[in-house]
């Protein structure tokens, strides 16, 4: 469904048009043989990073999980609701044409309890985010109920069987020793405090180790027809398709405390897609240069959380996620990318980040980049941009 808000006498309605698979399923994205379908965005309405990708040997759903909108988002609780179960009906109906589901990691905009929708993961095989490790307590928490719901609904009862001791003689390295670039950085009058914070952040570290270390673990599994794999830094061939997945990024700036998440590039004869899951700009140089050497034909990226600056988001971290992805503009051959998911929770998106605008648009004719919304694809203008519009006229 694609909504529209107009104005009645007294208040602001919503108007619920018919936007569904089929209607989709005519706008998708081609790199060569590979087709990217933008299943639902935060664009649309409801809190969602969801694709679909196609190739002559896969059928790959992305991340499918939808949420209702923050509180500040201008519509009511019912409305954000409504749009909330329109994602996942959408959802619903392009998972009936998977073979396999990729879930990054496990907030309830990027998977789905099988109790609130059992039809998703019947049959598919599951690529998930490592639930034991590189993972931290809310989404450790998470990770388990949906896999003891995925046991229950599609196995046995008895989903004890999946836990297991932990590995002996583990040892997790600092994280941010894989990070040189954005260790490298220099925050000026800034740096005493980015000093502190990583000080902070290292502390939270170890004792998440601590719990790896302690608690049972999750091994892969097999029911009945569903095949669940752990993604993390693995490899996958089908036929002429290559798929790959990254070590665990964190979701966010350094040591974030929402945890990590993993990426994932798909490859076919030549022609690439990628997609970011959570970076949030990306905040961070490192990854930047890992969407770079990737140079993919076509890049899903999730922009900062701009709705959060003041609050959550300070100026630097924004700008170093502005920076990230002029760099990325300038040095990929990437001619299209998807700019969604947190930064269409804020109506001053545009503004907010509009030196990456720019940069989009500037250089030789051949150069230039398309940087638009997952809305603005489909051909419709982003729901924050229509309500707030239509709330000042």
């Amino acid at each position: 469904m694609i909504i529209f808000v107009v104005k009645d006498r007294f208040y602001f309605r919503i108007m619920i048009v018919p936007f569904n698979f089929q209607e989709l399923k005519k706008r998708p994205l081609k790199a060569g043989s590979i087709k990217v379908y933008l299943v639902w965005f935060d664009s649309y309405g409801a809190k969602s990073s969801c694709i679909f990708i196609e190739t002559p040997d896969i059928r790959l759903l992305v991340d499918p999980g939808a949420s209702a909108m923050q509180p500040s988002y201008p519509l009511s609780a019912t409305e954000k609701e409504e749009l909330c179960q329109t994602a996942l009906n959408t959802i619903i109906d392009f998972s009936r044409h998977a073979d396999t589901i990729f879930i990054s990691h496990y907030h309830y905009d990027h998977h789905t309890l099988p109790s609130r929708a059992k039809t998703i993961y019947r049959g598919k095989n599951l690529w998930i985010k490592d639930p034991n490790r590189w993972i931290n307590r809310s989404q450790w928490g998470r990770a388990r109920l949906f896999l003891n719901q995925l046991y229950e609904t599609y196995g046995s009862t008895d989903y004890t069987a999946m836990y297991t001791k932990p590995e002996n003689n583990l040892k997790f390295n600092d994280p941010v020793e894989w990070l040189p670039l954005a260790m490298a950085k220099d925050y000026g009058d800034y740096q005493k405090r980015k000093n502190q914070l990583l000080e902070k952040g290292r502390g939270w570290f170890n004792k998440t180790v601590s719990h790896w270390h302690n608690e049972n673990w999750i091994s892969e599994t097999k029911l009945k027809d569903i095949d669940v794999q752990i993604a993390d830094g693995s490899s996958f061939k089908k036929g002429s398709t290559s798929v790959k997945f990254t070590w665990p990024m964190f979701h966010g700036i350094e040591y974030d405390r929402v945890g990590w998440v993993i990426g994932l590039s798909v490859e076919h004869k030549g022609r690439k897609v990628v997609y970011t899951s959570d970076l949030q700009g990306p905040n961070i140089e490192d990854y930047a240069q890992w969407i770079i050497k990737e140079n993919p034909d076509i890049l899903v990226l999730d922009g900062p959380a701009t709705y959060l600056f003041g609050f959550i988001v300070n100026r630097i971290n924004l700008q170093r996620s502005i920076d990230n992805l002029c760099d990325i503009l300038k040095n990929t051959k990437t001619g299209l990318i998807v700019y969604d998911h947190h930064l269409l929770r804020d109506a001053r998106f545009k503004e907010r980040t509009a030196q990456a605008y720019l940069a989009a648009r500037v250089g030789k004719k051949s150069c230039k980049k398309t940087l638009l919304t997952a809305s603005e694809w489909i051909g419709y203008e982003p729901l924050i941009l229509k309500i707030t519009k239509d709330k000042n006229e």
